[in-house]
């Protein structure tokens, strides 16, 4: 591998109890469901044959328990770091889409507007925008330390979709057009030196979720 670029294996937790009835969960700490835990379980053996150096996880359970499991396998350790948590929504915590909409006019109009624009932030909340710039922020520091390697970093939908942005070039807003799964795998070459054209960074892969079975998919149902 080529020393001018950090490759990153960006993972989703596995399965939360919210997200099986698609809830903003946010910085709300649920545990993995027995199938997240099942799916925790597939990402540590796909991980487990490559040439990790280094794991690194949000705080929240549903992934810091996903990262403990990938560097059992993988015989390292995890650390924690709060920029790798996912943006908090708020007063929307723990709340359905249909649920905030159901709060009235002006929870419906606030909603949409946060579905179009990456500064707009749920009431308490954190903007798409904010996510990004503490995740680009930590994201920096790693190139810094892993340059030539390749680590994980086990994060939320929030995070990753905010970094893969960055890494295309594209617009914050690009990030609805993204569905990402729980227990996924993207991987970024971030560097110059990732291709001979000399882009800034490169997306390798994109929500692979080839470990847990094409069935296992939600869109495939």
């Amino acid at each position: 591998m080529s020393k001018t670029f950090i490759r990153l294996f960006l993972v989703r937790h596995g399965e939360a109890t919210a997200n099986t009835e698609m809830r903003y969960l946010g910085s709300r700490d649920d545990p993995l469901t027995e199938r997240g835990q099942w799916q925790v379980a597939q990402l540590a053996q796909a991980l487990a044959p490559l040439p990790i150096a280094a794991i690194y996880t949000s705080p929240l359970r549903r992934a810091a328990d996903t990262a403990a499991a990938i560097a059992q396998e993988s015989r390292l350790n995890a650390t924690i770091d709060l920029r790798l948590i996912e943006g908090a929504f708020g007063e929307w915590e723990g709340l359905s889409r249909a649920e905030v909409i159901a709060r009235g006019q002006l929870a419906a109009d606030l909603l949409a507007r946060w579905e179009s624009d990456p500064s707009c932030a749920p009431p308490g909340g954190e903007s798409l925008e904010d996510i990004q710039a503490r995740a680009l922020e930590y994201i920096h520091e790693l190139a810094a330390i892993h340059t030539g390697a390749s680590i994980v970093l086990v994060s939320h939908v929030g995070v990753i979709k905010a970094l893969l942005c960055a890494a295309m070039g594209a617009p914050l807003s690009t990030a609805r057009r993204m569905f990402l799964d729980v227990a996924t795998i993207s991987v970024v070459d971030w560097g110059a030196g990732a291709v001979a054209w000399q882009s800034q960074a490169v997306l390798r892969l994109f929500n692979a979720h080839h470990h847990l079975g094409w069935e296992a998919a939600k869109w495939m149902k």
